[in-house]
Protein backbone atom coordinates (compact mmCIF):
# COMPACT_ATOMS: atom_id res chain seq x y z
CA UNK A 1 0.00 0.00 0.00
CA UNK A 2 1.68 3.01 -1.13
CA UNK A 3 0.62 5.87 0.92
CA UNK A 4 0.96 9.75 -0.21
CA UNK A 5 1.59 12.46 2.80
CA UNK A 6 -1.71 13.19 2.19
CA UNK A 7 -2.86 10.10 3.19
CA UNK A 8 -5.13 9.71 6.20
CA UNK A 9 -5.08 5.99 8.22
CA UNK A 10 -8.30 5.54 10.40
CA UNK A 11 -7.58 4.42 13.57
CA UNK A 12 -7.98 0.84 13.06
CA UNK A 13 -5.76 0.61 10.16
CA UNK A 14 -2.93 2.51 11.85
CA UNK A 15 -3.38 -0.45 14.71
CA UNK A 16 -2.83 -3.06 11.96
CA UNK A 17 0.28 -1.44 10.87
CA UNK A 18 1.71 -0.89 14.44
CA UNK A 19 1.13 -4.70 15.22
CA UNK A 20 2.93 -5.49 11.95
CA UNK A 21 6.03 -3.80 12.98
CA UNK A 22 5.62 -4.50 16.51
CA UNK A 23 6.11 -8.23 14.92
CA UNK A 24 9.29 -7.06 13.78
CA UNK A 25 11.16 -5.62 17.24
CA UNK A 26 12.07 -8.99 17.83
CA UNK A 27 15.85 -10.08 16.81
CA UNK A 28 14.99 -13.96 16.66
CA UNK A 29 11.51 -13.19 14.51
CA UNK A 30 14.35 -10.91 11.99
CA UNK A 31 16.20 -14.10 12.22
CA UNK A 32 13.17 -16.36 11.37
CA UNK A 33 12.26 -14.13 8.55
CA UNK A 34 15.81 -14.06 6.62
CA UNK A 35 16.02 -17.86 7.05
CA UNK A 36 12.53 -18.00 4.96
CA UNK A 37 13.68 -15.90 2.60
CA UNK A 38 15.49 -18.45 1.10
CA UNK A 39 12.51 -20.89 1.06
CA UNK A 40 9.88 -22.91 2.85
CA UNK A 41 11.32 -24.31 6.22
CA UNK A 42 9.77 -26.93 9.19
CA UNK A 43 10.31 -25.63 12.73
CA UNK A 44 13.19 -28.15 13.03
CA UNK A 45 14.68 -26.29 9.86
CA UNK A 46 14.03 -23.21 11.27
CA UNK A 47 15.53 -23.73 14.58
CA UNK A 48 18.71 -25.40 12.95
CA UNK A 49 19.25 -21.81 10.91
CA UNK A 50 18.30 -19.26 13.65
CA UNK A 51 20.15 -21.20 16.75
CA UNK A 52 16.83 -20.64 18.62
CA UNK A 53 14.54 -24.00 20.44
CA UNK A 54 11.78 -25.26 18.23
CA UNK A 55 9.60 -23.85 21.48
CA UNK A 56 11.04 -20.14 20.79
CA UNK A 57 10.78 -20.72 16.61
CA UNK A 58 6.73 -22.13 17.07
CA UNK A 59 6.27 -18.88 19.72
CA UNK A 60 7.85 -16.62 17.50
CA UNK A 61 5.97 -17.93 14.75
CA UNK A 62 2.73 -17.53 16.00
CA UNK A 63 3.26 -13.55 16.24
CA UNK A 64 4.33 -13.66 13.08
CA UNK A 65 1.68 -15.37 11.59
CA UNK A 66 -0.92 -13.00 13.73
CA UNK A 67 0.30 -10.17 11.83
CA UNK A 68 0.29 -12.15 8.39
CA UNK A 69 3.55 -12.00 7.81
CA UNK A 70 4.44 -15.36 7.75
CA UNK A 71 2.22 -18.71 7.21
CA UNK A 72 2.21 -21.67 8.13
CA UNK A 73 0.68 -25.64 6.29
CA UNK A 74 0.76 -28.88 7.99
CA UNK A 75 2.96 -31.30 6.24
CA UNK A 76 2.36 -34.97 7.91
CA UNK A 77 3.32 -34.22 11.69
CA UNK A 78 5.41 -30.88 10.68
CA UNK A 79 4.46 -27.22 10.48
CA UNK A 80 5.85 -25.82 7.53
CA UNK A 81 6.52 -22.21 7.65
CA UNK A 82 6.61 -19.79 4.57
CA UNK A 83 6.85 -16.04 3.85
CA UNK A 84 3.27 -14.64 3.18
CA UNK A 85 3.56 -11.65 2.69
CA UNK A 86 6.84 -11.17 0.20
CA UNK A 87 6.25 -7.16 1.47
CA UNK A 88 8.21 -7.62 4.14
CA UNK A 89 11.36 -8.93 1.76
CA UNK A 90 11.57 -5.53 0.23
CA UNK A 91 11.35 -3.95 3.97
CA UNK A 92 14.28 -5.71 5.52
CA UNK A 93 16.44 -5.28 2.14
CA UNK A 94 15.77 -1.17 1.90
CA UNK A 95 16.68 -1.41 6.08
CA UNK A 96 19.22 -3.40 5.68
CA UNK A 97 21.00 -0.96 2.67
CA UNK A 98 20.09 2.13 4.79
CA UNK A 99 21.63 0.50 7.83
CA UNK A 100 25.03 -0.37 5.96
CA UNK A 101 24.95 2.99 4.49
CA UNK A 102 25.00 4.85 7.29
CA UNK A 103 27.69 2.54 8.83
CA UNK A 104 29.64 2.85 6.14
CA UNK A 105 29.39 6.74 6.32
CA UNK A 106 30.53 6.97 10.05
CA UNK A 107 33.19 4.82 9.45
CA UNK A 108 34.98 6.81 6.81
CA UNK A 109 34.11 10.13 9.46
CA UNK A 110 35.90 8.53 11.89
CA UNK A 111 38.76 7.45 9.81
CA UNK A 112 38.73 10.54 7.64
CA UNK A 113 37.66 13.62 10.08
CA UNK A 114 38.28 16.26 7.60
Amino acid sequence: MALSSSSVLSGGALDLIAAWFRALSEPSRLRIIRALESGDKNINELADATGLTQGNVSRHVQSLADAGIVGRRREGISTVCYIADNTIVDLCENVCTSIQQRLTAKAQRLTDPN
